[in-house]
């Protein structure tokens, strides 16, 4: 990813969180927290990875709002932004921590099970 590409997803980033906390009203978002934004490298899309808390059934909601209010972010982003297109947005589950969290429970367990031996 080239130095500008970052800077733009990193610019884009913050002002997706902003946009979110602040101006996205629909309680159905609930909490979310955007993880990254990968930008196409000619800057017309943009994959925005969100983490969120409570059940499967809730980030999935969470996640079905935010791409359905993804034009309204993008028009609103056009509006803060300076650039010449504006990405179209394609939200997506971050699992990242999820997965991490698994995988230190699977060693916990692993050690847990050398101490008893």
């Amino acid at each position: 990813m080239s130095r500008r590409t970052q800077r733009v997803a990193d610019m884009v980033r913050a002002e997706l969180g902003e946009l979110i906390r602040r101006e996205v009203r629909d309680p159905r978002v609930g909490l979310v927290t955007i993880s990254s934004v990968d930008l196409s490298p000619d800057l017309t899309h943009a994959r925005v990875r969100v983490s969120s808390l409570g059940e499967e059934a809730a980030r999935e909601l969470s996640l079905e709002t935010l791409n359905r209010a993804s034009g309204f972010l993008r028009s609103q982003l056009a509006k803060r932004l300076d650039l010449r297109a504006t990405p179209a947005l394609i939200f997506e589950l971050d699992r990242g921590a999820e997965t991490s969290q698994r995988i230190t429970d699977l060693l916990e367990g692993l050690n847990y099970d050398r101490e008893d031996a």
